[in-house]
């Protein structure tokens, strides 16, 4: 069982400068016994043959080989474009400014 009571409760509103009614302790104290009875759960079979996790299934990055492929030319990436130069993209300004 745990050792959390209303005395425990309100010493730990009190340093932490948080008003509580004695309904609010009294919830709190019942919430927070439980909360220490699982982790005291938990703590009886976390023993040191079994190994810490994160997540219940082992996660692995899939990576590819980096091979550079085909790219666009200039004119090709430039096609689609609303405004170009020629050799870039042109982009109005968008935060008032003069152009």
């Amino acid at each position: 069982m745990s050792e959390i009571t209303t005395d425990v409760v309100s010493h730990l509103a009190n340093l932490a400068r948080i008003a509580l009614t004695p309904e609010e302790i009294e919830k709190l104290t019942g919430e927070l016994g439980a909360i220490v009875d699982s982790v005291a759960k938990v703590s009886e079979v976390a023993t040191p043959d079994v190994p810490a996790t994160s997540h219940p299934i082992p996660l692995v990055n899939i990576f590819r080989e980096d091979v550079p492929g085909e790219t666009l030319t200039t004119e090709q990436a430039l096609a689609g474009a609303p405004e170009h130069d020629g050799s870039r993209f042109k982009v109005s300004a968008i935060l008032g400014e003069e152009q």
